[in-house]
């Protein structure tokens, strides 16, 4: 598969199941209703591992800008290709969004009275309103995950045999969903730990352009928080990465 194309389809799929368990647990009459924090953060994981299996092969499933500009940062990816991966990322979470929309349809219009709750199932937004707290919150979450995720390729974690280095193939995506359901069962209850501009922006533009009833303004005030914290905590990840190791 063309690597732009796996990212578009990875980061899709990711975007349709993550932001799927967040309406399914959220949305009124959805037979998962109130099913809690732990199955959002299981959800996630399991919609990044899903991803990963999809684009891992072709592109090596970045599926986050900040991936991607923490991989260049670091020297494991090629500046020439950063911006067809964040661009094929970004449109793949907008259309994501749209078919978590059309799919919950019916449950959307059941809780058009709660234009937060629905707003909830696109993007993320802060606990409590403290702006700067808030980008700290992301910063540090997302730099935890691209140091993790540069952190894996190193030669003790990497899988060999008779000192010959081994690609780890489908098992690479099981580190990655504990990191992401760890991640978020830990640090993710301040800000939804966004993490990735791709999975929080363009739902957020999807919000925005949706014929939703009920629904509100998209939260533009907060749409900085979980594009700068996430881009600024994966370039700080590669730095330290490149310092320790």
């Amino acid at each position: 598969m063309n690597p732009y194309i796996a990212e578009f389809i990875g980061t899709l799929v990711l975007v349709l199941l993550g932001d799927g368990v967040c309406a399914a647990c959220s949305l009124n009459h959805s037979k998962a209703k109130g099913a809690g924090w732990v199955v959002i953060a299981l959800g996630w994981g399991l919609a990044v591992m899903m991803g990963v299996l999809i684009a891992g092969p072709s592109s090596g499933a970045h599926l986050n800008p900040a991936v991607t500009l923490g991989l260049a940062v670091a020297g494991k990816f090629a500046w020439a290709m950063v911006l067809g991966y964040i661009v094929a990322q970004m449109l793949g979470g907008f259309v994501g969004a749209a078919l978590v929309w059309i799919f919950y349809k019916d449950h959307y219009k059941a809780t058009s009275d709660e234009p937060d709750t629905m707003l909830g199932t696109f993007c993320t937004m802060p606990a409590i309103k403290n702006l700067w707290r808030n980008f700290l919150c992301e910063v540090i979450a997302t730099c935890l995950l691209v140091f993790v995720i540069l952190a894996l390729a190193t030669d003790g974690n990497a899988f060999s045999m008779g000192g010959t280095a081994l690609a780890t193939g489908s098992l690479g995506s099981w580190p990655v969903t504990c990191l992401i359901m760890s991640i978020g069962m830990s640090l993710g209850g301040t800000t939804g730990y966004a993490l990735n501009p791709a999975r929080d922006l363009s739902p957020r533009c999807a919000h925005a352009v949706l014929p939703i009833t009920g629904k509100r303004d998209s939260g533009w005030w907060y749409s900085w928080v979980p594009v700068a914290g996430p881009m600024i905590g994966a370039a700080l990840a590669a730095g330290l990465f490149l310092l320790v190791f």
